[in-house]
């Protein structure tokens, strides 16, 4: 057991680095919009990822759970299925698609 705990942080106060009184150790590292995107500790390894919107979408653990998440119109996180997400994800590139062709692809079908 030590008697001190240890925090170490980047120039941006994201905890890159801890060790608390009992000696229990874990390191992090931050995307370039101050979010966690990596932690390791003695126990396991955890993975984050974030919309362009920043808000949590994917969290996936070194022992293989992974948890998918969407966002209300209140910003509350919402824990959906993978399918549904790859749904979402699927339909906000047919509108960036579309967006970018001025056209729906059944547009493009005409005889």
């Amino acid at each position: 057991m030590s008697n001190k705990e240890i925090k170490e942080c980047d120039e941006r106060g994201n905890l890159l680095y801890h060790k608390d009184f009992d000696g229990i150790e874990h390191w992090s590292s931050y995307d370039k919009n101050n979010n966690e995107i990596y932690r390791k500790t003695i126990f396991d390894e955890r993975w984050w990822e974030y919309d362009e919107n920043n808000r949590k979408i994917h969290v996936k653990t070194s022992y293989g759970r992974e948890e998918w998440y969407r966002s209300d119109e209140l910003n509350d996180q919402i824990r959906i299925t993978e399918q549904e997400y790859k749904k979402i994800r699927y339909n906000i590139k047919i509108k960036e698609y579309n967006s970018r062709t001025k056209c729906s692809r059944f547009e493009l079908m005409e005889i």
